[in-house]
C-alpha cells in the first residue's frame, strides 16, 4: 500500500476575542477607579473671569478652607509649618508655580496672610485660583471705557 501524504494548510489567524475581553475588563476597571483617584480638598471657589493660566503644567495648590485649615496639595499643614512644606516641595521642583485656592466662605484675611507669608519667604509669583464661571451674569466690558 502506498502512503500518500496530504499537505495541511497552516492557518495564521489571531483570535481577537480574548484580547477584546481583556480590554473591555480594563476599560471598566479604569472607568470605576478614575473618579476615586482625584485628590484634593473640596473648595467652593470664588467666581472669576474664566481665563486660565497657560503653560502652567506644574502647579502647587495651596488651599484655604472655610474652616481656616491650610492644605498644600491634599495634605493639611499648620500655618507655622507652611513655609517649611513649600520649601521642601520647591527644592524638589524649582520651576513649580504656586496657586492659592481660597474657599468662597473662607476669611479674606486668612488668604491674604498665606499670600503675605509666601511673599515674605521670597515667593513673589503666587496666583489666586478662581472658578471659571461668572456668577450668572456677564463680566463688565472694558470696551466702553
Amino acid at each position: 500500500m502506498a502512503y500518500v501524504r496530504r499537505k495541511s494548510k497552516i492557518r495564521a489567524e489571531v483570535n481577537l476575542t480574548p484580547l477584546i475581553d481583556v480590554l473591555t475588563s480594563l476599560l471598566a476597571i479604569f472607568m470605576i477607579t478614575a473618579p476615586m483617584l482625584t485628590t484634593g480638598i473640596p473648595l467652593n471657589l470664588p467666581k472669576g473671569d474664566g481665563r486660565s493660566l497657560e503653560g502652567q503644567e506644574k502647579i502647587l495648590d495651596i488651599g484655604v478652607t472655610d474652616k481656616g485649615k491650610i492644605y498644600v496639595g491634599a495634605q493639611e499643614v499648620a500655618f507655622r509649618d507652611l513655609i517649611r512644606k513649600v520649601n521642601a516641595v520647591v527644592s524638589e521642583n524649582p520651576k513649580i508655580q504656586m496657586v492659592i485656592s481660597g474657599d468662597r466662605a473662607s476669611s479674606y484675611g486668612q488668604v491674604v496672610e498665606v499670600m503675605a507669608l509666601l511673599r515674605a519667604a521670597g515667593y513673589t509669583q503666587v496666583g489666586l485660583k478662581t472658578d471659571a464661571r461668572i456668577m450668572g451674569h456677564d463680566a463688565p466690558s472694558r470696551k466702553g471705557k
